[in-house]
């Protein structure tokens, strides 16, 4: 098991400083979105293997691993040229991230409207059909560099649920696809009571196609999820780490939406709750 956090829920910053400040943590693994971590320009184009080697080597040199290369992209834009650009961008990401010392890129799967806002309308067929023929064009692009799409599901996207999941993975058959799994991002205000229900189908369906694993916690407050402090909300962690973490040693455990002051109790956390199920 490997405890780490998305670069950019820390301030944007030089690489120096962003590899000395996560050191400083205690963290070991770290998903690292380029252009929203670092000060210095991210346009298509701008990745070649000497940046990401020297991006890598910064990192590895301090003994942290780039578990996920986010390139967090709209798949599905309303728009055909900014869907184009999107899926191009990602591909770039793909065709680098083993110099990166990584072999996950990782994205959601978008929103049927520019903006990404919550909406049933992604919930329909056609959006989902959409995110499928792009997740095959990016798979069919991994497959060439020998890397991974990692997929993170959401209620806010067309991917919102284990069943949807579960169908993914049956329309594109290739083991380049894998899952980034988030248990809150299946959870709102009216289901968040069925969460075992909902956290054991995902496990049962395709728990062996998770190869990284989110964490975050949530309360529901005035009819919204609201995010809070590892082990200070009410997502079943015991779950998640009998049925799931125990069965994959070492997986990468990136802490999401976490206010940097958390990081040290949270970590703790993960880790408290790890040994109870070694």
């Amino acid at each position: 098991m490997n405890i780490g956090i998305r670069a950019h829920d820390l301030p944007m910053q030089s690489l120096e400083s962003l590899v000395e400040d996560i050191l400083h943590r205690d963290i070991s693994s770290v998903q690292l979105a380029l252009n929203k971590s670092f000060d210095f320009r991210t346009d298509p184009g701008f990745l070649t293997p000497g940046l990401a080697n020297h991006i890598n080597n910064a990192f590895r040199q301090a003994n942290i691993q780039i578990a996920v290369l986010g390139c967090y992209v709209n798949i599905i834009h309303p728009d055909i040229n900014q869907r184009r650009q999107a899926l191009n961008r990602f591909k770039e990401h793909l065709r680098y991230v083993r110099d990166f010392g990584c072999s996950i890129v990782g994205t959601e799967t978008g929103n049927i409207n520019a903006d990404i806002i919550y909406t049933e309308e992604n919930f329909a067929e056609a959006p989902f059909l959409a995110m499928v023929d792009s997740v095959k064009e990016l798979v069919a692009e991994a497959e060439k560099f020998g890397a991974i799409v990692g997929i993170e599901p959401g209620v806010n996207h067309p991917l919102h649920s284990p069943e949807k999941v579960r169908r993914l993975l049956e329309e594109v058959k290739s083991n380049n696809l894998q899952i980034i799994f988030d248990p809150a991002n299946f959870l709102t205000s009216d289901n968040y009571l069925n969460q075992n229900e909902i956290l054991q189908e995902a496990i049962d369906s395709w728990g062996d196609r998770v190869v990284v694993l989110h964490a975050k916690d949530f309360i529901v407050e005035e009819g919204n999820l609201r995010f809070v402090p590892l082990g200070q909300g009410w997502l079943d962690y015991d779950l998640i780490f009998e049925k799931l973490v125990s069965r994959k040693p070492h997986i990468s455990i990136i802490m999401d939406e976490i206010d940097q002051d958390d990081i040290k109790k949270s970590s703790e956390f993960i880790a408290k709750t790890n040994n109870k199920f070694i």
